[in-house]
């Protein structure tokens, strides 16, 4: 089948990294953002991929072409923001049969081959995977009947208008018949399409447990690097102390306590302390450094006695020696 990413955002949640890196490509562990969040659907039934995409796509069809992958990748560029019932509209021409679609952050536990089979037995146009929450008025919330046939959609309800606790997670089994529903504008697939397909009882959901993370900002970043950690979702690399190694390794420093956390090929961590952060390939970290919660570039410089909390750091960036820095950006 046909898998298609919708990543037409520029990762502004994301930035500085997203600056020279297109969050599709950002790394999480040995893989690419987009590759965790098609590998909810097993190798052998992707043909072809297709990404709704338009930031820095050549780089990310150049990456694809340059590896070696089963599939085969198309990219749909956006010359404008169309939304995500326009991006996935734009794909009317390239997709067809029946098709998963992910929206571009999610990493999740999400059977595809399960959703699959209720989308087959159930009929209809769409199937939702569905997550359940204590505070919906975040998401987009359904209503489900006996039959899992989905009743009612909203999205970011009021607080007085939430009529349940369960989700759209962004993951989808589709016929390709739902571009008889999208207009070919910019529009939201979640606002204008989805209420209209439950009204007519065409859409199916699915609750599923386990977990769901939408990865888009820094914090929700290092949930999902820990849980692809507690879920090995890797093929290469080493666990040391609940945290993932790449290879080549660089340097730790003995006495360096490095707890939940990412850290990438060639970096030097001298005597400091890293928790729940994500360190790129190439990174130095002098003695004395704290980092705590924070997504670190490429070949970037820390000065010794700095404290990082809370803050994603521009790749080739040099922190000075004492810096305190917490809850931003750097630069």
């Amino acid at each position: 089948m046909q898998v298609v990413v919708l990543a037409g955002g520029v990762g502004s949640r994301l930035l500085p990294w997203t600056n020279r890196i297109p969050k599709p490509l950002l790394p999480m562990l040995d893989k690419t953002l987009l590759e965790q969040v098609i590998s909810s659907v097993p190798k052998d039934m992707i043909d072809e991929v297709v990404v709704a995409g338009g930031y820095k796509v050549d780089m990310i069809k150049s990456y694809f072409s340059n590896s070696e992958f089963d599939f085969d990748l198309t990219i749909v560029p956006e010359d404008k923001p169309l939304g995500t019932g326009g991006a996935l509209g734009n794909c009317r021409d390239v997709v067809s049969g029946t098709f998963a679609c992910f929206n571009g952050d999610i990493i999740s536990s999400l059977s595809i081959k399960s959703l699959l089979d209720l989308h087959k037995s159930n009929g209809g146009i769409g199937t939702l995977g569905l997550w359940e929450v204590s505070d919906p008025t975040r998401f987009g919330i359904v209503g489900l009947d006996d039959d899992s046939k989905i009743t009612q959609f909203m999205e970011k309800p009021l607080p007085e208008q939430v009529f349940s606790n369960l989700i759209n997670a962004g993951s989808y089994v589709f016929e390709d018949d739902i571009f008889d529903y999208i207009p070919k504008k910019k529009n939201s697939i979640e606002r204008e399409v989805f209420p209209l397909l439950a009204e007519e009882k065409l859409l199916n959901g699915q609750k599923f447990e386990g977990y769901f993370i939408d990865s888009g900002t820094r914090s929700s970043w290092c949930d999902a690097v820990r849980t692809c950690i507690d879920n090995n979702r890797f093929s290469k690399g080493e666990i040391c102390g609940k945290s993932w190694f790449n290879k080549p390794f660089g340097k730790v420093e003995e006495g360096s306590i490095i707890i939940d956390s990412m850290v990438g090929k060639n970096t030097e961590i001298m005597h400091s302390v890293i928790e729940n952060s994500t360190i790129l390939d190439g990174t130095k970290v002098s003695k004395n450094v704290s980092i705590e919660s924070s997504l670190i570039g490429e070949n970037v410089t820390i000065g010794s006695n700095s404290k990082i909390t809370n803050m994603i750091v521009e790749h080739d960036s040099v922190i000075p020696a004492d810096s305190i820095l917490s809850d931003g950006q750097w630069p």
